[in-house]
């Protein structure tokens, strides 16, 4: 196993989702679904224990308590099977009992869950369409009933007990409503009255036999075996507005259900859950409201008393219906003084109930239980060194700052768009916070988070600031931007990624930077040269997460191929597979030896590094979705982790004994804080308001003391004569009373006489047989002690050896503990002495203190004195004042009442310009959007200039070269042609003296003479003809990229114009609600795009948006203008410097020549030589005097060595031509295949081994 142990702390979310997800064990402890657990929260204490689910558990559906808050249901699907597992649900560890299964019912999970009254058995309900009803008898495990029931639709589903029947079960549904009765091991169902199929969404019991339930109409109705007793109208709520409703017929209800419009039906609330209690029921109506009905005196009737609102802040009226906040889940603790609400939103309320009629409040509001808790995933996690404090951000727009030292949150913002990333300042005075159109950094206030520079980085998916916090990485798509946190100037840019980069890590010494992307690339980045070290691409592999070890030049990286990779200098050395599951996310502590990985099941799984190579490793369920972030404290003591479930989750890291792991120097956390100089003044200011607030009330109260000091004593006066008269009146009732005591203790002696004789002889009857029964007793006891003396006498021979082995024992421990005592008096007596030196300056200093006291005390009393004396002139002086106070109190009031009337009228009029503002505001961001569509067609535009002009360089680099060539080819072409000359003058010289000797043999050679001039004729109008197909080609390439870039031109113009018609259709969408508008917008579009292309539809825009759209078009000019300069200076540069290059090449290329000449001159002389050599040779023979036989053979001999030479030359120059002819083929081949945009320049073969690549430089 693995020596890495993680132990849950606290979880911040919850899973309103799972039905029945909230429940009380007891009056303080709350049990709740979160991530993949159950929870156990003390209400007062905030204290969190966790109920772990069952082992390969794919999340918990359903969760039910017991009635005697004994045991606690869980539903779980389980290698695809539903699985309900009941718990004993205690202070201590929680005990698992019985785990009941029903693998013949068809369907994967169970998602209601209902104890009976007894708590003896348990009923299960499958989700539709295709409903089952399972009855255990659950501590035997045994299944008691199933059945079947049909739906006509999905939707919530609730399954209950009846509070006084443990046979009777009721289900509701969509078109569901049942009452079930158990009898002979089947669920009978009881016959209901036909009525209209509801979409019942919730049900409570309210009494043995009557039902309440809640529909997707908004439609209350309490049921009495399904007959209607009593129903709602409508319980649609704004705040402050209460009613009544009473009984009515069945007959009533039809008529209206006949008369309601289907419109008006979708639009009333749903009433998504009922809670009975003892008094009557809650009912959640409005979306963020919950309803208290209480039963009133008369039969069926109920009552509203009391409406309980969510804050306004997260449930406004102005929300649309997307982003409504419905209440799902009631529950009332054992006791009533405490109501739990779960919301759509993921978060917990409390209400504490009125103990009196006299304290409750018509209208009210729920509490957080905790904190304001994350409804959407998490998309970002970041903790700091200084404070022990971590930053979260969601897609639900808000970030928070949370405290896990406290488990507390410090700090909570809301804003209009959403989040994507969080990197918390080493400090933890700063975050970088990456949204959908800008990165902000903001300071951390005391109670605010302060926005003080905006970067534009849009869409910024991942940042990190550095370890020194001197720098900061922000991820645009596939660009890493290096900002200087003190200057805000963009330092670097990375650019390298071919996809989108998902994480970035920083080296220690921030040297370095290491990221990853979705196409499978970890790149290694040198921040001072801004290139890349090393690289490690695996194209197979979307890379999510990586993680950098505190040794040298290791990488952790995991990703869609299900393995975590530990990757140094460039490759991979070692692989560990996740067993089917794929690896989200990675941590490593800072001490580089232990390992964290999060998985897409929401499990966390720690390692030891150096890893094992068989897998070892705990893992531990800890969130209901995927890991999205994790994160180890810089002091290696808690692991954070966050999910796509909204749940953010808090570890203690341990070792393998259970121990805390400990640091080699301790972190002192910084307690400063960051408050804006406005803020200061507005409390100062408020605290010097309240002074005088306060010395107002002294003087009002001391008045109103007096007042009622003269009420009181002329009561204890009139007090004090009633009193008086009501002892006298007393006095001679108790008199009365006393004459009334005497007569009855005399009848009480008398009866009480006659008891005690008749109490003498019952005690002589008894004695008498008790006596009997003792002798029989007596001889018992005489047997029993005879046998105890037989085993007393056995135990102490037992006694006896024991003792004998226990003094032996005695004795060696003695010995021991006798030295080790001597040892320790030697150490006391050593202790003793310096205790005693300490004493005495204990003493000394003792003395000193006191009279240091007594000085300082008397010096106090002389000075509080004086203030004493002060305060009572004071006194009699404010007492003066009370009564100009007085008038000018009356004043005020009256210029209060004046205030309150100018402030009702100034709100009338504050409402109507928010109405103007939130009208004007839809235009501003309709603006926006335009101005940013703009900005991106114009980017757009500017890397086509830029591409084009780039394509236009290698253009002209590659015709340069193309020049250069074909100069080179008729330079090699033309030595060739002379060569051939040569040749045929060489032929001419010395075929002609071989035709003296033999007119019959000259003939011959003068038809191959013949055949070779007709053969070189015909090369040579061959190499004319491959000429010009290579200019035709050339021409013809030419044409085709000119129509290829008109074609891209009219591409990129369409594109455009689609662009152009997508946002204006947007626009018109938005007046999908009104058709007029709607009609003339589509006929704009349709005069815009059909019969006026060229026309340009005018807006007619404020000045001041006008203003602002000019200065930004001036703005985007001059950067355009700069850049354009910029890239002029840079072509003229490299232009130089490709003229350069090309320079040094052709010098290159004429040294080769040159040295081929010489080569070619050398053989020429060498075969001159050659052939004078021959010639002197030939001389000699017709010069030395022979025999006619040897004169008729001699020019044989002569003839046949030229033949030979002749076909040597001729078949050199042929193998020759057919060299420069397929030369010439794979040139022209070269210029049809090669692209213009290819960045290198064909090879130039000169001759035999030599060859020469012409390489065009790119920026």
């Amino acid at each position: 196993m693995s020596a890495v142990v993680a132990q849950p702390v606290a979880i911040f979310g919850c899973r309103s989702q799972v039905a029945g997800g909230l429940c009380f064990f007891d009056e303080q402890i709350l049990l709740y679904a979160a991530g993949a657990s159950c929870v156990q929260f003390h209400i007062e204490q905030k204290w969190q224990k966790f109920i772990p689910g069952s082992e390969k558990s794919q999340g918990m559906q359903a969760l039910a308590i017991s009635p005697n808050r004994r045991y606690l249901a869980l539903s779980e699907t389980v290698a695809e099977q539903p699985s309900v597992t009941v718990l004993e649900v205690v202070l201590g560890p929680t005990r698992r009992r019985r785990t009941l299964a029903a693998a013949e019912l068809p369907a994967r999970e169970f998602v209601a869950l209902a104890f009976s009254p007894d708590s003896r058995y348990l009923v299960a309900a499958t989700g539709p369409p295709d409903v089952h009803l399972a009855y255990w008898l659950w501590e035997k495990q045994q299944l008691l009933a199933t059945t079947h029931i049909e739906g006509p639709g999905e939707g919530l589903c609730q399954v209950s007990f009846s509070p006084q029947d443990n046979a009777q079960v009721c289900i509701t549904g969509n078109g569901i409503f049942k009452l079930f009765k158990y009898s002979e091991g089947t669920l009978k169902a009881t016959i209901l009255p036909r009525g209209e199929l509801q979409n019942y969404l919730c049900h409570a019991w309210v009494s043995a036999e009557k039902v309440v339930c809640g529909t997707d109409t908004g439609r209350l109705m309490i049921l009495e075996n399904g007959e209607m007793r009593w129903e709602t109208k409508d319980t649609t709520k704004e705040p402050g507005s209460l009613t009544s409703f009473s009984a009515f017929d069945s007959s009533d209800i039809s008529c209206d259900l006949v008369s309601d419009d289907n419109g008006l039906q979708d639009a009333l609330p749903r009433i998504c859950a009922v809670a009975a209690y003892s008094k009557g029921f809650a009912c959640s109506s409005s979306p963020g409201v919950v309803l208290l009905f209480e039963k009133t005196e008369e039969k069926d009737v109920y009552r509203e008393t009391q409406e309980i609102w969510i804050p306004r802040d997260f449930s406004s009226s102005e929300q649309d219906q997307s982003d409504r906040e419905d209440i799902i889940c009631i529950c009332f603790s054992p006791s009533e003084e405490t109501m739990i609400v779960s919301t759509t939103k993921k978060q917990l309320y409390m209400f504490t109930m009125p103990s009196t009629e006299i304290v409750k409040e018509k209208l009210a509001h729920f509490i957080h239980l905790h904190f304001p808790l994350h409804s959407n995933s998490i998309t970002g996690l970041d903790s700091c060194i200084r404070k022990p404090i971590v930053a979260t951000c969601s897609l639900d727009r808000s970030v928070r700052i949370w405290n896990y030292k406290t488990n507390t949150l410090e700090l909570y913002k809301q804003y209009q768009e959403e989040a994507y990333t969080v990197s918390l300042h080493p400090t933890g005075l700063f975050c970088l916070v990456g949204f959908s159109d800008k990165l902000r950094l903001m300071s951390l206030l005391y109670e605010d988070m302060h926005v003080f520079k905006e970067f534009a980085v849009r869409s910024c998916k991942e940042c990190a600031f550095s370890n020194g916090g001197h720098l900061f990485a922000a991820v645009n798509g596939n660009v890493i931007h290096i900002y200087s946190t003190t200057t805000f100037e963009n330092t670097n840019n990375l650019k390298g990624h071919s996809g989108k980069i998902r994480a970035v890590k920083w080296s220690a010494d921030d040297a370095k930077l290491v990221s990853c992307d979705a196409h499978g690339a970890v790149y290694e980045w040198n921040l001072l040269s801004g290139k890349r070290e090393s690289e490690c691409v695996l194209r197979s592999c979307n890379y999510s997460s990586i993680a950098l070890s505190p040794f040298p030049k290791i990488i952790f990286a995991v990703g869609s191929d299900q393995t975590l990779k530990e990757i140094s200098e460039s490759s991979i050395v070692h692989e560990v597979p996740a067993f089917d599951v794929v690896y989200t996310a990675v941590a490593v502590s800072h001490s580089g030896h232990m390992l964290f990985i999060g998985t897409s099941l929401g499990t966390i799984r720690t390692m030891r590094y150096p890893l094992p190579l068989p897998t070892e490793f705990n893992e531990y369920q800890a969130h209901a979705g995927p890991v999205t972030k994790m994160f180890v404290t810089d002091d290696d003591l808690f692991l954070l982790t966050a999910s796509k479930d909204g749940s953010f989750l808090v570890w203690k890291v341990y070792d393998k004994e259970g121990q805390i792991l400990k640091r080699e120097k301790e972190v002192e956390y910084a307690e400063e804080v960051l408050i804006m100089r406005s803020d200061i003044e507005e409390k100062g200011q408020a605290l010097l308001d309240l002074q005088i607030r306060v010395k107002e009330l002294q003087t009002e109260n001391a008045y109103q003391l007096r007042l009622k000091d003269m009420n009181c004593n002329e009561k204890i006066k009139e007090i004090k004569e009633t009193f008086t008269q009501e002892i006298d009146c007393l006095k001679t009732k108790h008199e009365v009373l006393q004459a009334e005591k005497e007569k009855q203790e005399l009848q009480h002696q008398y009866q009480l006489f006659e008891l005690m004789k008749k109490q003498a002889k019952e005690v002589q009857d008894l004695e008498s047989s008790n006596n009997q029964k003792l002798l029989i007793e007596n001889e018992k006891y005489q047997e029993l002690q005879v046998k105890s003396q037989r085993m007393q006498e056995e135990y102490e021979k037992q006694l006896h050896d024991l003792e004998e082995s226990k003094s032996k024992a005695l004795e060696e421990l003695t010995e021991y503990y006798e030295e080790k005592l001597n040892e320790k008096s030697v150490l006391l007596e050593e202790t003793e002495e310096t205790i005693r030196q300490q004493l005495h300056i204990y003493e000394e200093i003792k003395k000193q203190i006191e009279d240091d006291e007594d000085r300082e005390i008397q010096e106090i009393k002389i000075k509080y004195e004086r203030r004493l004396q002060e305060e009572k002139e004071s006194n009699l002086r404010l007492k003066g004042e009370t009564g100009i106070m007085r008038k000018r109190f009356n004043s005020l009031q009256k210029d209060i009442e004046d205030r309150n009337n100018e402030i009702e009228e100034m709100k009338l009029e504050q409402q109507k310009l928010q109405g103007i503002i939130a009208s004007l505001e839809k235009d501003i961001l309709a603006l926006k959007r335009e101005i940013q569509e703009r900005d991106d067609t114009i980017q757009d535009k500017e890397k086509r200039i830029y591409d084009l002009k780039k394509k236009n360089q290698e253009l002209e680099k590659f015709k340069f070269v193309l020049d250069y060539k074909i100069k080179e080819l008729k330079k090699q072409i033309q030595p060739r042609e002379n060569e051939i000359m040569v040749m045929k003058e060489q032929i001419h010289e010395k075929i002609l003296p071989c035709l003296l000797f033999d007119l019959s043999e000259g003939h011959t050679a003068l038809t191959q003479y013949l055949c070779m001039e007709g053969e070189l004729e015909r090369l040579h109008k061959q190499n004319a003809r491959l000429e010009l197909n290579i200019t035709e080609l050339q021409q013809k390439l030419k044409a085709t990229d000119r129509e290829v870039h008109r074609e891209r031109q009219k591409e990129q113009n369409m594109r455009a114009l689609i662009k152009r018609f997508k946002t204006d259709l947007h626009n018109c969408v938005g007046y999908i609600q009104d058709p007029k508008k709607l009609k003339d917008r589509i006929c704009e579009l349709y005069a815009k795009y059909v019969h006026q292309t060229d026309m340009v539809e005018t807006v007619e825009l404020d000045t001041d948006l006008q203003q602002e759209f000019i200065r930004q078009r001036e703005h985007l000019e001059r950067n355009f203008a700069t850049l354009k300069r910029k890239v002029v200076k840079e072509s003229e540069i490299h232009r130089g410097d490709y003229v350069r290059i090309m320079q040094e090449n052709v010098s290159l290329i004429k040294e080769i020549n040159e040295l081929r000449r010489e080569l070619k001159v050398t053989r020429t002389q060498v075969h001159d030589l050659q052939s004078t050599l021959g010639l002197i040779k030939k001389k000699q023979v017709m010069q030395d005097p022979v025999p006619s036989s040897e004169l008729l053979s001699s020019p044989a001999v002569l003839r046949l060595n030229a033949e030979k030479e002749s076909e040597k030359i001729i078949e050199m120059q042929q193998l020759e031509i057919q060299r420069l002819r397929d030369q010439i083929q794979e040139k022209g081949q070269v210029f049809a295949v090669q692209p213009l945009s290819d960045g290198k320049l064909p090879v130039l073969k000169l001759e035999g081994n030599v060859t020469v690549t012409l390489n065009s430089y790119n920026n």
